[in-house]
């Protein structure tokens, strides 16, 4: 695995748990249907992640982060989404979208590494 690994799943978790408080939060405030999608996704980012630890091989482990990556993708929207319609305010939007492009752009650099280790 690679050495960027050990980050990706610090961030991962600590990202997660962000999402967590998130979606505790809008469920406190009766949001459902975004709560319910960020809570997924954005837990899914590193669960993919910890999956690709134990991947059968170099292909294998690429997918899982290639997944993990659209996760994170997938949560970028959502927080977009409660942004604009106001459930959370800009700063903490701007604080888990610093996070989540954090975790985006270390997830691409450990795809590119091991993609390149395969040729």
């Amino acid at each position: 695995m690679e050495k960027s690994s050990n980050k990706l799943i610090d961030l991962s978790v600590s990202f997660a748990v962000e999402i967590l408080n998130l979606v505790k939060f809008l469920k406190s405030q009766q949001e459902t249907i975004i709560s319910n999608q960020i809570g997924r996704a954005g837990t899914s980012i590193g669960a993919n992640i910890h999956e690709a630890q134990y991947a059968h091989g170099k292909p294998d482990f690429i997918a899982k982060l290639q997944i993990a990556l659209k996760e994170a993708n997938e949560t970028s929207y959502w927080l977009l989404l409660l942004s604009k319609s106001n459930y959370i305010i800009p700063a903490e939007y701007d604080r888990l979208e610093s996070l989540c492009r954090e975790l985006r752009i270390t997830l691409i650099s450990s795809i590119n590494i091991a993609k390149d280790n395969i040729k």
